[in-house]
Protein backbone atom coordinates (compact mmCIF):
# COMPACT_ATOMS: atom_id res chain seq x y z
CA UNK A 1 0.00 0.00 0.00
CA UNK A 2 2.84 2.71 0.48
CA UNK A 3 4.34 2.01 -2.64
CA UNK A 4 0.44 3.04 -3.92
CA UNK A 5 0.49 6.25 -2.07
CA UNK A 6 4.15 7.03 -3.62
CA UNK A 7 3.05 6.17 -7.19
CA UNK A 8 -0.06 8.46 -6.32
CA UNK A 9 1.89 11.32 -5.15
CA UNK A 10 4.14 10.88 -8.10
CA UNK A 11 1.50 11.00 -10.23
CA UNK A 12 0.48 14.38 -8.62
CA UNK A 13 3.56 15.68 -9.17
CA UNK A 14 3.81 14.57 -12.98
CA UNK A 15 0.39 16.33 -13.52
CA UNK A 16 1.91 19.72 -11.73
CA UNK A 17 5.22 19.27 -13.63
CA UNK A 18 3.16 18.89 -17.03
CA UNK A 19 1.10 22.17 -16.31
CA UNK A 20 3.60 24.05 -15.75
CA UNK A 21 5.74 23.19 -18.71
CA UNK A 22 4.55 26.00 -21.19
CA UNK A 23 6.31 28.90 -19.02
CA UNK A 24 5.84 32.57 -18.58
CA UNK A 25 5.67 34.87 -21.50
CA UNK A 26 7.44 38.03 -21.60
CA UNK A 27 5.66 41.06 -21.04
CA UNK A 28 4.20 42.51 -24.27
CA UNK A 29 5.04 45.82 -25.91
CA UNK A 30 9.02 45.07 -24.08
CA UNK A 31 10.49 44.99 -27.41
CA UNK A 32 9.97 43.28 -31.03
CA UNK A 33 12.44 40.98 -30.12
CA UNK A 34 11.27 37.80 -28.68
CA UNK A 35 13.22 37.12 -25.63
CA UNK A 36 13.68 33.05 -25.01
CA UNK A 37 10.73 32.90 -22.09
CA UNK A 38 13.01 30.58 -19.94
CA UNK A 39 15.70 33.32 -19.56
CA UNK A 40 16.75 34.80 -15.98
CA UNK A 41 17.77 37.83 -15.01
CA UNK A 42 21.25 38.11 -14.27
CA UNK A 43 23.49 41.66 -12.83
CA UNK A 44 26.69 41.92 -14.44
CA UNK A 45 29.44 43.34 -12.51
CA UNK A 46 31.73 46.02 -12.79
CA UNK A 47 34.49 43.47 -11.22
CA UNK A 48 35.14 39.99 -12.16
CA UNK A 49 35.60 39.41 -8.37
CA UNK A 50 31.81 40.04 -8.06
CA UNK A 51 30.41 38.47 -11.36
CA UNK A 52 27.61 36.33 -11.27
CA UNK A 53 28.17 32.44 -12.78
CA UNK A 54 26.41 31.87 -15.85
CA UNK A 55 25.62 27.91 -15.75
CA UNK A 56 25.77 26.04 -18.42
CA UNK A 57 22.76 25.42 -20.89
CA UNK A 58 20.62 28.40 -19.68
CA UNK A 59 19.85 31.76 -20.94
CA UNK A 60 19.88 35.17 -19.19
CA UNK A 61 18.60 38.40 -19.52
CA UNK A 62 20.70 41.96 -18.92
CA UNK A 63 21.08 45.23 -20.18
CA UNK A 64 24.01 47.48 -20.86
CA UNK A 65 24.67 51.00 -20.78
CA UNK A 66 26.46 53.25 -23.57
CA UNK A 67 30.57 52.44 -23.21
CA UNK A 68 29.12 50.02 -20.55
CA UNK A 69 31.44 47.13 -19.14
CA UNK A 70 29.89 43.73 -17.32
CA UNK A 71 31.36 40.39 -16.14
CA UNK A 72 30.63 37.35 -15.30
CA UNK A 73 31.44 34.01 -14.35
CA UNK A 74 31.86 30.61 -15.82
CA UNK A 75 33.06 27.57 -14.02
CA UNK A 76 34.35 25.10 -16.29
CA UNK A 77 36.52 21.71 -16.07
CA UNK A 78 39.00 20.87 -18.45
CA UNK A 79 37.65 18.87 -20.89
CA UNK A 80 34.29 20.58 -22.45
CA UNK A 81 34.59 23.40 -25.04
CA UNK A 82 32.23 26.31 -23.61
CA UNK A 83 30.59 28.99 -25.20
CA UNK A 84 29.23 32.30 -24.29
CA UNK A 85 26.63 34.27 -26.64
CA UNK A 86 25.50 37.76 -26.30
CA UNK A 87 22.89 39.16 -28.39
CA UNK A 88 22.17 42.93 -28.12
CA UNK A 89 19.31 44.36 -28.67
CA UNK A 90 18.60 48.13 -28.68
CA UNK A 91 15.60 49.78 -28.70
CA UNK A 92 14.37 49.93 -32.85
CA UNK A 93 14.85 53.50 -34.43
CA UNK A 94 18.02 54.01 -33.27
CA UNK A 95 20.87 56.07 -34.83
CA UNK A 96 24.00 53.79 -34.71
CA UNK A 97 27.67 54.89 -36.08
CA UNK A 98 30.72 53.03 -38.10
CA UNK A 99 32.24 51.30 -34.79
CA UNK A 100 29.14 50.72 -32.25
CA UNK A 101 28.53 47.74 -31.33
CA UNK A 102 29.82 45.01 -28.52
CA UNK A 103 32.55 42.77 -27.96
CA UNK A 104 32.88 39.84 -26.13
CA UNK A 105 35.86 38.07 -24.46
CA UNK A 106 36.13 35.16 -22.22
CA UNK A 107 39.25 35.73 -19.99
CA UNK A 108 41.12 33.22 -17.54
CA UNK A 109 41.81 33.96 -13.79
CA UNK A 110 45.28 35.16 -14.71
CA UNK A 111 43.55 37.81 -17.32
CA UNK A 112 44.78 35.84 -20.15
CA UNK A 113 42.29 36.00 -23.01
CA UNK A 114 41.03 32.88 -24.46
CA UNK A 115 38.70 34.36 -27.06
CA UNK A 116 36.66 37.30 -28.07
CA UNK A 117 34.07 38.11 -30.91
CA UNK A 118 32.92 41.57 -31.90
CA UNK A 119 29.06 42.29 -33.36
CA UNK A 120 29.25 45.89 -35.13
CA UNK A 121 26.49 47.51 -36.71
CA UNK A 122 28.93 48.59 -39.91
CA UNK A 123 28.28 50.79 -42.43
CA UNK A 124 24.14 50.23 -41.88
CA UNK A 125 23.79 53.50 -39.09
CA UNK A 126 20.58 51.82 -37.97
CA UNK A 127 19.93 49.73 -34.63
CA UNK A 128 19.05 46.30 -34.97
CA UNK A 129 20.15 42.85 -32.65
CA UNK A 130 23.63 41.80 -33.05
CA UNK A 131 25.32 39.08 -31.70
CA UNK A 132 28.70 37.41 -30.86
CA UNK A 133 30.47 35.06 -28.66
CA UNK A 134 33.43 34.20 -26.85
CA UNK A 135 34.92 30.48 -26.63
CA UNK A 136 36.95 28.29 -24.78
CA UNK A 137 38.51 25.69 -27.26
CA UNK A 138 40.32 22.42 -25.99
CA UNK A 139 43.40 21.92 -28.19
CA UNK A 140 45.96 19.63 -28.59
CA UNK A 141 49.13 20.77 -27.55
CA UNK A 142 48.06 23.98 -26.01
CA UNK A 143 48.77 25.23 -22.69
CA UNK A 144 46.39 28.36 -22.95
CA UNK A 145 42.78 28.71 -21.19
CA UNK A 146 42.88 24.43 -21.05
CA UNK A 147 42.96 23.91 -17.36
CA UNK A 148 39.56 23.64 -14.65
CA UNK A 149 38.67 26.37 -12.91
CA UNK A 150 36.88 29.98 -12.78
CA UNK A 151 36.75 31.77 -15.94
CA UNK A 152 35.21 35.58 -16.73
CA UNK A 153 33.19 36.39 -19.97
CA UNK A 154 33.79 40.79 -20.58
CA UNK A 155 30.91 42.32 -22.79
CA UNK A 156 31.77 45.86 -23.91
CA UNK A 157 29.79 47.98 -25.74
CA UNK A 158 31.45 50.88 -27.76
CA UNK A 159 28.81 54.05 -29.20
CA UNK A 160 29.78 57.00 -30.49
CA UNK A 161 28.95 60.54 -28.67
CA UNK A 162 26.28 60.83 -31.77
CA UNK A 163 24.83 58.12 -31.51
CA UNK A 164 21.47 56.82 -29.59
CA UNK A 165 22.13 56.40 -25.84
CA UNK A 166 19.85 54.28 -24.79
CA UNK A 167 20.37 50.78 -22.56
CA UNK A 168 20.88 48.25 -25.13
CA UNK A 169 18.62 44.70 -23.68
CA UNK A 170 21.02 41.60 -23.99
CA UNK A 171 20.34 37.61 -24.54
CA UNK A 172 22.94 35.68 -22.90
CA UNK A 173 23.51 31.97 -23.35
CA UNK A 174 26.33 29.95 -22.29
CA UNK A 175 26.40 26.29 -24.00
CA UNK A 176 28.67 23.66 -23.07
CA UNK A 177 30.11 20.89 -25.72
CA UNK A 178 31.26 18.00 -24.93
CA UNK A 179 34.81 16.93 -25.87
CA UNK A 180 35.45 13.84 -28.19
CA UNK A 181 36.53 10.94 -27.42
CA UNK A 182 39.87 10.76 -29.87
CA UNK A 183 41.22 13.98 -31.86
CA UNK A 184 40.90 13.46 -35.35
CA UNK A 185 42.84 15.97 -38.37
CA UNK A 186 42.96 19.57 -37.96
CA UNK A 187 44.29 20.72 -40.89
CA UNK A 188 41.85 21.47 -43.35
CA UNK A 189 41.49 20.08 -47.07
CA UNK A 190 42.91 23.00 -49.85
CA UNK A 191 40.30 21.95 -51.90
CA UNK A 192 36.38 23.02 -51.14
CA UNK A 193 33.45 23.49 -53.20
CA UNK A 194 33.28 27.37 -53.69
CA UNK A 195 30.83 27.97 -56.44
CA UNK A 196 27.62 29.06 -55.69
CA UNK A 197 24.91 26.00 -56.61
CA UNK A 198 21.48 27.20 -58.80
CA UNK A 199 18.74 28.51 -56.66
CA UNK A 200 16.81 26.39 -55.40
CA UNK A 201 13.62 24.92 -57.68
CA UNK A 202 9.64 24.90 -56.79
CA UNK A 203 9.13 28.25 -56.88
CA UNK A 204 8.78 30.84 -53.30
CA UNK A 205 6.91 29.49 -51.08
CA UNK A 206 5.37 31.91 -47.64
CA UNK A 207 6.88 31.48 -44.24
CA UNK A 208 6.69 34.52 -41.87
CA UNK A 209 9.94 34.51 -40.06
CA UNK A 210 10.33 35.20 -36.48
CA UNK A 211 11.38 37.45 -34.21
CA UNK A 212 14.47 36.38 -32.48
CA UNK A 213 16.78 33.81 -31.96
CA UNK A 214 14.20 31.77 -29.55
CA UNK A 215 11.10 31.81 -32.10
CA UNK A 216 13.01 31.80 -35.38
CA UNK A 217 11.46 30.40 -38.17
CA UNK A 218 12.49 26.55 -39.26
CA UNK A 219 13.57 26.12 -42.96
CA UNK A 220 14.80 23.90 -45.04
CA UNK A 221 16.76 24.53 -48.68
CA UNK A 222 13.70 26.35 -51.00
CA UNK A 223 12.97 29.93 -52.02
CA UNK A 224 10.85 31.47 -49.33
CA UNK A 225 8.12 34.27 -49.64
CA UNK A 226 7.91 36.98 -46.68
CA UNK A 227 7.17 40.55 -46.13
CA UNK A 228 9.57 42.77 -44.09
CA UNK A 229 8.32 46.38 -42.53
CA UNK A 230 11.05 49.37 -42.20
CA UNK A 231 13.00 48.92 -39.26
CA UNK A 232 12.11 45.24 -38.50
CA UNK A 233 14.48 42.14 -37.84
CA UNK A 234 13.29 38.71 -38.89
CA UNK A 235 14.81 35.26 -37.84
CA UNK A 236 14.87 32.04 -39.57
CA UNK A 237 16.91 28.76 -39.05
CA UNK A 238 18.37 26.13 -41.30
CA UNK A 239 19.82 23.06 -40.33
CA UNK A 240 23.17 22.36 -41.50
CA UNK A 241 24.37 18.52 -41.24
CA UNK A 242 28.31 18.06 -41.07
CA UNK A 243 30.09 18.26 -44.23
CA UNK A 244 26.95 20.26 -45.64
CA UNK A 245 27.19 24.23 -46.61
CA UNK A 246 24.80 26.62 -46.57
CA UNK A 247 24.32 28.97 -49.08
CA UNK A 248 21.85 32.22 -48.53
CA UNK A 249 20.85 35.36 -50.62
CA UNK A 250 18.09 37.67 -50.34
CA UNK A 251 16.10 39.92 -52.49
CA UNK A 252 13.59 43.20 -51.52
CA UNK A 253 10.98 43.54 -54.54
CA UNK A 254 10.34 46.17 -56.45
CA UNK A 255 8.23 49.40 -55.16
CA UNK A 256 5.72 51.53 -57.20
CA UNK A 257 5.95 54.47 -54.43
CA UNK A 258 9.55 55.82 -55.83
CA UNK A 259 12.68 55.52 -57.14
CA UNK A 260 14.38 56.83 -54.28
CA UNK A 261 17.86 55.75 -53.22
CA UNK A 262 18.43 54.33 -49.67
CA UNK A 263 21.91 52.66 -48.93
CA UNK A 264 22.15 49.47 -46.76
CA UNK A 265 18.47 48.87 -47.00
CA UNK A 266 18.65 45.42 -46.05
CA UNK A 267 20.74 43.20 -44.11
CA UNK A 268 22.03 39.67 -44.12
CA UNK A 269 23.11 37.53 -41.30
CA UNK A 270 24.04 34.42 -40.75
CA UNK A 271 25.04 32.88 -37.16
CA UNK A 272 26.06 30.10 -35.95
CA UNK A 273 24.33 27.33 -33.47
CA UNK A 274 26.08 28.67 -30.72
CA UNK A 275 24.90 32.31 -32.26
CA UNK A 276 28.59 33.06 -32.90
CA UNK A 277 28.87 35.91 -36.15
CA UNK A 278 29.15 33.65 -39.47
CA UNK A 279 28.92 36.52 -42.43
CA UNK A 280 26.73 39.12 -43.11
CA UNK A 281 26.11 41.65 -46.43
CA UNK A 282 24.04 44.54 -47.48
CA UNK A 283 22.33 46.05 -50.45
CA UNK A 284 21.00 49.47 -51.52
CA UNK A 285 17.57 49.91 -52.79
CA UNK A 286 15.88 52.49 -55.28
CA UNK A 287 13.04 50.74 -55.38
CA UNK A 288 13.55 48.42 -58.34
CA UNK A 289 14.65 44.71 -57.23
CA UNK A 290 17.78 44.56 -55.05
CA UNK A 291 20.17 41.15 -54.50
CA UNK A 292 22.51 40.46 -52.28
CA UNK A 293 23.96 36.99 -51.42
CA UNK A 294 26.63 35.77 -48.56
CA UNK A 295 29.80 34.48 -49.64
CA UNK A 296 30.41 30.83 -49.85
CA UNK A 297 31.90 29.28 -47.40
CA UNK A 298 33.46 25.91 -46.04
CA UNK A 299 31.30 22.94 -45.42
CA UNK A 300 30.71 22.70 -41.42
CA UNK A 301 33.50 20.46 -40.02
CA UNK A 302 35.00 19.82 -36.67
CA UNK A 303 38.17 20.89 -37.96
CA UNK A 304 37.38 24.32 -39.03
CA UNK A 305 37.55 25.56 -35.33
CA UNK A 306 41.49 25.11 -36.03
CA UNK A 307 41.16 28.07 -38.96
CA UNK A 308 42.57 31.12 -38.05
CA UNK A 309 39.75 32.27 -40.62
CA UNK A 310 37.18 33.34 -38.71
CA UNK A 311 34.51 32.97 -40.63
CA UNK A 312 35.94 29.42 -41.25
CA UNK A 313 36.51 28.85 -37.77
CA UNK A 314 32.66 29.57 -36.66
CA UNK A 315 31.69 27.00 -39.26
CA UNK A 316 32.77 24.49 -36.59
CA UNK A 317 29.83 22.43 -35.42
CA UNK A 318 26.57 20.84 -37.52
CA UNK A 319 23.22 22.04 -35.90
CA UNK A 320 20.64 25.20 -36.42
CA UNK A 321 22.38 28.07 -38.56
CA UNK A 322 20.61 31.54 -38.29
CA UNK A 323 19.77 34.38 -40.64
CA UNK A 324 18.47 37.47 -39.89
CA UNK A 325 17.50 40.15 -41.94
CA UNK A 326 16.76 43.62 -41.18
CA UNK A 327 15.36 46.27 -43.44
CA UNK A 328 16.16 49.79 -42.92
CA UNK A 329 13.76 52.53 -41.05
CA UNK A 330 14.84 54.77 -43.66
CA UNK A 331 12.72 52.63 -46.26
CA UNK A 332 9.78 54.27 -44.61
CA UNK A 333 11.03 57.57 -44.75
CA UNK A 334 11.07 57.18 -48.70
CA UNK A 335 8.63 54.59 -49.33
CA UNK A 336 5.98 54.79 -46.33
CA UNK A 337 5.78 52.36 -43.43
CA UNK A 338 3.93 49.24 -45.56
CA UNK A 339 5.90 46.22 -45.96
CA UNK A 340 8.06 44.95 -48.87
CA UNK A 341 7.93 41.67 -50.64
CA UNK A 342 11.37 40.13 -49.54
CA UNK A 343 12.93 36.49 -50.75
CA UNK A 344 15.38 34.20 -49.01
CA UNK A 345 16.82 31.87 -51.05
CA UNK A 346 18.94 28.75 -49.55
CA UNK A 347 20.51 26.33 -50.46
CA UNK A 348 22.06 23.28 -48.29
CA UNK A 349 24.36 21.02 -50.47
CA UNK A 350 26.69 18.28 -49.47
CA UNK A 351 26.00 14.84 -47.96
CA UNK A 352 26.07 14.66 -44.49
CA UNK A 353 28.67 12.90 -42.80
CA UNK A 354 29.01 11.35 -39.21
CA UNK A 355 29.95 13.71 -36.40
CA UNK A 356 32.85 13.50 -34.09
CA UNK A 357 32.65 10.39 -31.83
CA UNK A 358 31.39 13.49 -28.77
CA UNK A 359 32.16 12.00 -25.18
CA UNK A 360 28.81 13.22 -23.85
CA UNK A 361 25.40 14.42 -25.35
CA UNK A 362 26.00 16.48 -28.23
CA UNK A 363 23.04 18.93 -27.47
CA UNK A 364 22.42 21.41 -29.91
CA UNK A 365 25.35 20.89 -32.03
CA UNK A 366 23.54 17.78 -33.98
CA UNK A 367 21.11 17.43 -36.77
CA UNK A 368 18.10 15.14 -35.88
CA UNK A 369 15.27 14.07 -37.58
CA UNK A 370 13.05 16.09 -35.55
CA UNK A 371 14.95 18.93 -36.70
CA UNK A 372 14.63 18.27 -39.93
CA UNK A 373 10.80 17.52 -39.15
CA UNK A 374 10.54 20.92 -38.27
CA UNK A 375 12.23 22.72 -40.93
CA UNK A 376 10.10 20.68 -43.38
CA UNK A 377 6.68 22.32 -41.44
CA UNK A 378 7.74 25.74 -40.59
CA UNK A 379 8.00 24.93 -36.88
CA UNK A 380 9.89 27.91 -35.19
CA UNK A 381 12.22 27.10 -32.33
CA UNK A 382 9.73 28.03 -30.20
CA UNK A 383 7.08 25.55 -31.22
CA UNK A 384 9.79 22.88 -31.82
CA UNK A 385 10.55 23.05 -27.96
CA UNK A 386 6.95 22.90 -26.84
CA UNK A 387 6.43 20.06 -29.07
CA UNK A 388 9.10 17.90 -27.50
CA UNK A 389 7.42 19.07 -24.13
CA UNK A 390 4.03 18.01 -25.07
CA UNK A 391 5.53 14.72 -26.31
CA UNK A 392 6.95 14.22 -22.93
CA UNK A 393 3.48 14.98 -21.34
CA UNK A 394 2.02 12.43 -23.84
CA UNK A 395 4.49 10.19 -22.25
CA UNK A 396 3.93 10.84 -18.56
CA UNK A 397 0.06 10.84 -19.68
CA UNK A 398 0.43 7.70 -20.30
CA UNK A 399 2.52 6.29 -17.42
CA UNK A 400 0.09 7.88 -15.41
CA UNK A 401 -2.94 6.73 -16.52
CA UNK A 402 -1.16 2.81 -16.59
CA UNK A 403 -0.61 4.22 -12.52
CA UNK A 404 -4.33 5.06 -12.39
CA UNK A 405 -5.76 2.17 -13.32
CA UNK A 406 -3.57 -0.26 -10.99
CA UNK A 407 -4.50 2.11 -8.01
CA UNK A 408 -8.22 1.84 -8.90
CA UNK A 409 -7.78 -1.85 -9.32
CA UNK A 410 -6.20 -2.36 -6.08
CA UNK A 411 -9.03 -0.05 -4.63
CA UNK A 412 -11.44 -2.44 -6.00
CA UNK A 413 -9.95 -5.17 -4.35
CA UNK A 414 -9.41 -3.70 -1.06
CA UNK A 415 -13.05 -2.93 -1.27
CA UNK A 416 -14.35 -6.42 -2.06
CA UNK A 417 -12.18 -7.69 0.76
CA UNK A 418 -13.49 -4.81 3.53
CA UNK A 419 -17.12 -5.81 2.08
CA UNK A 420 -16.62 -9.74 2.16
CA UNK A 421 -15.08 -9.39 5.94
CA UNK A 422 -18.20 -6.92 6.57
CA UNK A 423 -20.42 -9.51 5.63
CA UNK A 424 -18.43 -12.29 7.64
CA UNK A 425 -18.22 -10.27 11.02
CA UNK A 426 -22.06 -9.76 11.13
CA UNK A 427 -22.79 -13.31 10.45
CA UNK A 428 -20.84 -13.80 13.65
CA UNK A 429 -22.28 -11.62 16.09
CA UNK A 430 -25.59 -10.61 14.22
CA UNK A 431 -24.80 -6.63 13.31
CA UNK A 432 -24.34 -5.16 10.05
CA UNK A 433 -22.75 -1.51 9.67
CA UNK A 434 -24.78 -0.66 6.89
CA UNK A 435 -24.19 -1.04 3.12
CA UNK A 436 -20.57 -1.61 1.86
CA UNK A 437 -18.29 1.20 1.40
CA UNK A 438 -16.21 1.81 -1.68
CA UNK A 439 -13.76 4.30 -2.37
CA UNK A 440 -9.81 4.55 -1.54
CA UNK A 441 -8.77 2.99 2.45
CA UNK A 442 -9.56 5.36 4.79
CA UNK A 443 -5.95 5.30 5.86
CA UNK A 444 -4.66 6.63 2.56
Amino acid sequence: MAGIVRATRALAAAVCLAAALPGQAWAAGESPYTFDEAAEQVKGAASSLDAEQLKAGRTYRDAIKKDGKLYYRVDLDAKQNAYVSVVAVPKPGGKAEYGDGIKVSLQDGSGTQCDYQDALFGSAGFTRPIAAYAHRTIKPDSSTCQQAGAYYVLVERTSKAVSTPDDWALEIRHLAEPGVKQTGPTELPDNWPSSSPQPPGGGPQKRQGGAGFHDATSLRQGEWRDDIKPGQTLFYRVPVDWGQQIFASAELGSSAAGDTYVGNALVLSLDNPARGHVDEDTVSYDGDPATLALDAHRPVAFQNRYSSDSNTNALRFAGWYYLSATLSPEIAKAYGDKPVPLTLRVNVTGTAKAGPAYDGDAGPFTVTEDDRDAAASGQSGAEAGKSDGMRLVAAAGIGAGTVLILVLGVWTVVARRRVAGASQDGRQDGRSDGPPQFGPPTAW
